[in-house]
């Protein structure tokens, strides 16, 4: 466990945190927790547990590359021989032996470069959005183009691409593992459980705040990549304008000369939408029940995530530094 380093990452996470850090500091690993501006008493929290805290300066924009890339530093200055460090959020608790299960996998398998697990939703039946999350994190085993927040990743091959870039308020991991797999690494998602994540949304405006974001980061990353061979999330950006803002547009403009039949035929171009997606969640193993909810909220999501691709945009032309968009309440 000496060749492990952990980097947790949060911001006004309370009891999340709490939960997060004591499921770590069992397994005797180096810990590094990053703390971007918390009200909650976190960081006296994390120093009473005996765990190392960065404190970022207030006065640059906060974002998750930028936490990250901070811990990553503070642990090889602790420990300069680390092999392979665990990023996690500091909304999730590690599960038991998950550290072990990693580090051996990147033992044996010298091509992988990160590697991760199942993540969970601790309360997946409290709301629809946290069952929304659940569905997200099951994702197939294999290899795979990107992980998520929580993944176990090798020092050297993190090093060589220089960490996260911290211009992206969202989507820094797939972004970070499309240089990695430029660089020859492979992305590896184990059957193993990883960590357990507390998303405590309850409502549709926390939903509709975690989508801007997640179009944001579509229309950033694309933007960044557009000239590469991959094209990364170009092709997702462009389906984002279609259904989020083209068609909606085209419908509102010629209703007036269509006697609101473009209406109809927008209703009819969603429900097919609805219908292939529904169709791939039952492909991929999906409930009926569950296939139908995710259907319906990702073509629902087109809509905000449509928001943030034009702010991105805007902020872009306008030359104004991105923002972090929080839609996580604060927790005693």
């Amino acid at each position: 466990m000496q060749s492990i380093g952990v980097v947790v990452i949060g911001r006004n996470e309370g009891k999340r945190l709490e939960r997060c850090l004591l499921s770590i500091l069992s397994e005797g690993v180096i810990i590094t927790y990053v703390d971007s501006g918390s009200t909650d008493g976190s960081v006296a929290m994390a120093s009473a547990l005996g765990v190392y805290v960065v404190e970022l300066d207030l006065t640059i924009p906060f974002t998750a590359a930028r936490a990250r890339n901070a811990g990553f530093d503070k642990l090889l200055k602790l420990a300069p021989n680390l092999e392979y460090v665990q990023f996690v959020d500091g909304d999730c608790q590690i599960a038991q032996n998950w550290l072990n299960v990693a580090a051996k996998y990147l033992d044996e398998h010298q091509e992988v470069v990160v590697v991760c697990g199942r993540r969970r939703e601790r309360f997946p039946s409290e709301s629809i959005y946290n069952r929304l999350c659940d569905i997200e994190w099951d994702t197939p085993i294999g290899e795979t183009k990107a992980c998520g927040g929580d993944s176990m990743m090798r020092v050297s091959a993190l090093k060589a691409v220089g960490g996260f870039n911290q211009a992206l308020i969202a989507g820094e991991e797939p972004e970070l593992c499309l240089r990695l797999r430029t660089n020859k690494g492979v992305i590896m998602r184990i059957n193993e459980e990883m960590t357990h994540h507390d998303a405590q949304m309850t409502n549709i405006g926390q939903w509709w705040k975690r989508s801007l974001r997640a179009g944001h980061a579509y229309a950033q990353v694309a933007q960044m990549h557009s000239h590469n061979s991959e094209r990364y999330w170009v092709k997702e950006s462009r389906s984002i304008w279609l259904w989020g803002f083209i068609l909606p547009s085209i419908a509102i403009a010629t209703s007036w000369l269509t006697y609101g039949f473009s209406f109809l035929i927008l209703t009819s171009l969603y429900t097919y939408l609805f219908y292939r997606i529904y169709q791939y969640g039952r492909a991929t193993g999906l409930t009926a029940e569950d296939a139908r909810l995710y259907a319906l909220y990702c073509v629902l999501s087109k809509f905000p995530q449509a928001q943030g691709q034009i702010k991105f945009h805007l902020s872009r032309l306008l030359k104004r530094q991105p923002t972090l968009v929080e839609y996580k309440n604060a927790t005693s």
